[in-house]
């Protein structure tokens, strides 16, 4: 593939900072605090990575000509003041991070900074202005848009880190907390699970397969089995439950179950060095396709983010 793919990030089954777990004389958890960040990242990074894929799609890097055969343009972001409002109020937050702060604040800018040159951009090549200036303005604007891409892409790797790092701490205290006031019951379950698929994609999925460490892939593979056969065993056990506390939805469930055997076909492909079909290629190619082909990169990100959403809404329905 020609780019990493990048997976939504985890939001939490949050606790909350009302709830009884966190008395006023625990530290203030950083779970709520992160939304915010994970927010931005999950509403605006794909955009403006699936966007510089698309003009780099028909764009040589050093930039356009206008004797390309076919002359596709880019795709703009969303609407970036929500997220920068958003990140400002969240550094005011308490518990204060200086890295989380800095990291959300650079990333606010970078994408801010990005939104008005991909909409320069879109309105000149979807009204096909190149065909009266010769392209002399998309070769004006490419060192702009390349520039942008490269300064965002650091930003959003930057706080990537940072939010991953604090989110699997602050998840792993939730499940600490839930552990000693439910016990292993549906909600212990849900989040395991998913601490466990977080680890294996970061692996497998935000890794060229090329350069995959597979005995490393192998066994996050077999944790994760064991954690979904467990969370399986927990649901089939209280299926009767209706929509209690014991209630895991069957949704999730499948979603856990659809995620790991993308998984283990991605380790097979490599581990087998069975090569794509030209068929597939071609689809892997193609903007939206790829997630069609078993065993392949972006229906492994189809299916995490799947079971993100999934985890995300509850993991009961």
């Amino acid at each position: 593939m020609a780019r990493l793919l990048r997976a939504t990030l985890v939001c939490g089954l949050a606790i909350g900072a009302s709830n009884p777990a966190f008395a006023q004389d625990k530290p203030t958890p950083i779970g709520p605090k992160l939304q915010p960040y994970i927010g931005c990242i999950n509403r605006l990074s794909e955009r403006s990575y699936s966007s510089r894929a698309r003009y780099l799609s028909w764009s040589k890097p050093s930039g356009p000509t206008g004797r390309e055969r076919i002359i596709y343009g880019l795709y703009t972001i969303y609407d970036t003041a929500d997220c920068r409002k958003n990140v400002e109020k969240a550094a005011e937050m308490a518990p204060k991070n200086e890295e989380l702060e800095k990291a959300g604040a650079a990333y606010a800018a970078a994408v801010g900074a990005l939104e008005p040159l991909l909409k320069e951009a879109d309105d000149y090549y979807s009204q096909q202005n190149y065909k009266d200036d010769k392209m002399a303005r998309g070769k004006a604007m490419h060192p702009k848009l390349m520039a942008a891409w490269a300064a965002f892409a650091a930003a959003d790797k930057d706080l990537r880190g940072v939010v991953q790092k604090l989110n699997d701490v602050s998840q792993m205290e939730e499940m600490a907390e839930v552990e000693k006031r439910e016990g292993r019951k549906a909600r212990w379950h849900i989040m395991d699970t998913m601490l466990k698929a977080k680890a294996l994609n970061r692996i497998e999925g935000n890794v060229d397969p090329a350069k995959m460490d597979l005995a490393k892939v192998q066994e996050a593979i077999g944790v994760y089995e064991a954690s979904v056969k467990e969370l399986e065993a927990y649901a089939e056990a209280h299926k009767g439950s209706g929509l209690g506390p014991d209630r895991i939805g069957s949704i999730y469930v499948s979603a856990a179950k659809s995620y790991l055997t993308t998984a283990k076909g991605l380790m097979r492909r490599v581990r087998d060095r069975t090569p794509y079909s030209s068929g597939e290629r071609m689809m892997l190619s193609q903007q939206g396709a790829g997630w069609m082909i078993e065993g392949s990169p972006p229906r492994l990100m189809r299916d995490y983010n799947e079971l993100v959403n999934r985890f995300n809404s509850g993991g009961r329905f």
